[in-house]
This record gives C-alpha cells, sequence and structure tokens, in this order.
C-alpha cells in the first residue's frame, strides 16, 4: 500500500492482490483497488496452512494461483510487481509471469526483495531448488531491492550472477507518512501525556509470534515499575493468539497501560514515541526510522533469520539498539531501555541523516519506463 499510493498519477490505475485479512480496513485512494486472495499463515519455512477458511492447503493455494492468473488476464497490466518472494507462495505466481512473458511481452515484471530474505545459505539452498535464479534471469524485467546495498549485499550473499545483478536496481527504504505537529500533538493528549513525559510503544507486528516481547515487557514493568518513569502503549497485532492477548490485555490494565490489538494509524504513535520496541520487521523499522524515533528492537531468529540480520545490520549505523532472542529478560529490557531514554543522542544523530529513497527511485524508474515507451 505505501507503494501503490506514492506512484499514483493520471490515467494510472493500480490493482493489488493481498491475501490480508484487515485490508479492508484501510482507504484506498482513486484509482487503487485491492482483490482479496485466501491469507495464509507460515508454519515452517514450507508449510502454510489457510489463515480463516477451513479447507485443504493446496486447494487453499490452488485458489490463490487461480485467482491471481485471472486477474492478470483480465486486467492486463503494463507494469506486473512481485512482492518479496520470487515466485509467489509455492510458486503461485509461475503461471502469471510465464503467460505474461509469452502473451503480453511488452509488459514489464518486476520484483521488489526486502534488503534481507534470510541468511545467505538458505536463500541460496532454496533458490537453487526451485529454480529461482533461472526464473529470475528469464521471467523479470527488473528487480528493485528496497534496501542500501552498504547495509547488506544480496548481490554477494545470495551468489547473484551477472546477469541478474545488472538488473537489479537498490532504491534506499520505503519511506512512510509523516504526520503534522498537529497530529502528533493531539495523539500526545488523547493519551494523557504530560509535557515531558515520555512515551514507549510496544509493537509486535502481526502478533502472531509476539507474545514473548509482551509478556517480558509487561514483567520488566511488573517488576521494576517504580523506576520506569514513562507511560506505555502496548500494540499486540490482530494475529496473536486469543488466550495470548487476553493475558496482556488483562495485565496491562492493572498497571494502567492502554493496549490495542490493532492501530490503524501506526505512524502517528510512532512519531509521539520516545522508544518503540519492536521485533524488527522490515515494514515496522521503516515506520518507525521514518518518524525519527529510536527502536529497540527483539529480533526473532526461526523460522528464518532475516530480523536478525537487519537488526545487527542496522546497529552498525547506529539506528537501532537490540537484543538478541536468546539473551532477552525483563532485566535486561529494563537496563537497555533506561540507557537509551538517558542517551538517545547517539541513535537521534544517526537517524536524523539516514533517508529513505524507496518511492523516489521507483518513480524515477517508472519515468524511464515512461520515455521508453512502458
Amino acid at each position: 500500500m505505501a507503494i501503490a499510493s506514492h506512484l499514483l498519477g493520471p490515467r494510472i490505475n493500480i490493482l493489488i492482490l493481498t491475501g490480508s485479512p484487515i485490508a479492508g480496513r484501510f482507504s484506498f485512494p482513486e484509482q487503487i483497488d485491492f482483490v482479496r486472495i485466501p491469507g495464509m499463515i507460515k508454519k515452517t519455512n514450507d508449510e502454510y496452512l489457510p489463515l480463516s477458511i477451513k479447507i485443504n492447503a493446496r486447494h487453499a493455494l490452488d485458489i490463490r494461483k487461480n485467482i491471481i492468473t485471472a486477474t492478470a488476464k483480465t486486467f492486463q497490466p503494463h507494469l506486473f510487481l512481485v512482492d518479496k518472494e520470487p515466485l509467489g507462495l509455492k510458486k503461485e505466481v509461475l503461471p502469471t509471469l510465464q503467460w505474461l512473458r509469452r502473451c503480453r511481452p511488452d509488459t514489464r515484471s518486476i520484483l521488489g526483495l526486502r534488503d534481507i530474505m534470510d541468511d545467505a545459505q538458505s536463500v541460496k539452498k532454496d533458490w537453487k531448488e526451485k529454480r529461482v535464479y533461472q526464473h529470475l534471469e528469464n521471467l523479470y524485467s527488473e528487480i528493485w531491492i528496497y534496501g542500501i546495498q552498504d547495509f547488506y549485499d544480496p548481490i554477494k550473499e545470495y551468489e547473484i550472477s551477472a546477469a541478474i545483478s545488472e538488473k537489479m536496481h537498490f532504491t534506499g527504504y520505503i519511506p512512510r507518512k509523516i504526520p503534522g505537529k498537529d497530529a502528533v500533538r493531539h495523539i500526545k493528549k488523547e493519551l494523557g501525556l504530560q509535557n515531558g513525559e515520555r512515551l514507549v510503544v510496544v509493537s509486535t507486528g502481526g502478533g502472531g509470534d509476539g507474545y514473548r516481547v509482551m509478556d517480558n515487557y509487561l514483567k520488566a514493568l511488573e517488576t521494576f515499575s517504580s523506576r520506569l518513569p514513562f507511560k506505555s502503549v502496548l500494540i499486540t497485532g490482530p494475529f496473536m493468539p486469543k488466550q495470548d492477548r487476553n493475558d496482556v490485555f488483562r495485565r496491562a490494565r492493572k498497571l494502567g497501560i492502554r493496549t490495542y490489538h490493532f492501530y490503524r494509524q501506526m505512524e502517528k504513535i510512532f512519531a509521539a514515541a520516545d522508544i518503540v520496541v519492536s521485533m524488527g520487521g522490515y515494514n515496522t523499522l521503516c515506520e518507525i526510522l521514518g518518524q525519527g524515533t529510536i527502536s529497540l528492537v527483539i529480533p526473532r531468529e526461526t523460522p528464518r533469520k532475516e530480523q536478525i540480520i537487519r537488526a545487527r545490520a542496522f546497529h552498525r549505523q547506529n539506528l537501532v539498539d537490540f537484543i538478541p532472542w536468546d539473551d532477552f529478560t525483563p532485566r535486561l529490557l529494563h537496563e537497555k531501555l533506561t540507557t537509551l531514554l538517558q542517551n538517545p543522542e547517539p541513535y537521534h544523530s544517526a537517524i536524523s541523516r539516514f533517508r529513505l529513497t524507496g518511492i523516489e527511485t521507483m518513480q524515477q524508474r517508472l519515468l524511464e519506463f515512461r520515455y521508453n515507451k512502458l
């Protein structure tokens, strides 16, 4: 959605194919709409199950594949942008890519990859088994890397050939909306923040695996509450299991902490925060850094190592601090938060120099496509 809203222009229509069950909660500008395909939830790196409908996973994947193909054939796009997975979930996008190459050769097929997919060994093994390298070379016009090559270089790490790397463009990270000062003041007033009072926001993305972060944060407050001079807001995410979410809400109420399972405008509450505790997912870090806010990252290391690799890369640039999953305790969390609140300047200084150029670079690529008669 962040990409689509910035790529709009005169006579441009954008159709988003998504499995997100919360897509309908967002407002879409004119000329952007979405087609909902059945959502899937990851169990392991290779196992996915239907999120809502109770049918065989293979049947759900077939429905997704058929909807994607039928939509592309009907919509007949000039540009087809695949996000994150080179062939989609279980190769669901492969038939569409092959049809576009065969029947609409003038369509630009673009793969958008996050800065980091997983550790190098896992990615190389997976891509070789699925023949991804061959498909990258034959089916895609360009590959956009939503990151900075100096932070993490997938060409080197994933052993990308020259024929593929020539198609790659490092866009930089993708910015989000920046709310005005009045909007931020309104959020602070809504949360009852007094002048000079600090705010820590804890967000675990979708929340499916975020309970331990919430649990340890609440334990830190329950143990050290008299020594934590700030207010807290917890956002569990819509996919946290109900029993875990109920536990978080119950304990938070006892501490007088405001808690949400879903927050519609994350950029506003991140802008109001002094620190955001997160798990370091790509979208979350872009949202936090775009607001100039400090982030303490608790990155998971299974089933993929994407988050821990990103946390280390950003930490080397002084953009975030992090606690490794195996070292994560309420006491260490308390110590890290105290240090960041007492000495935020090194992080603020680095964040102030950090530019999120992703949309700007993509817009430049689109202008070049039009110039070359996309």
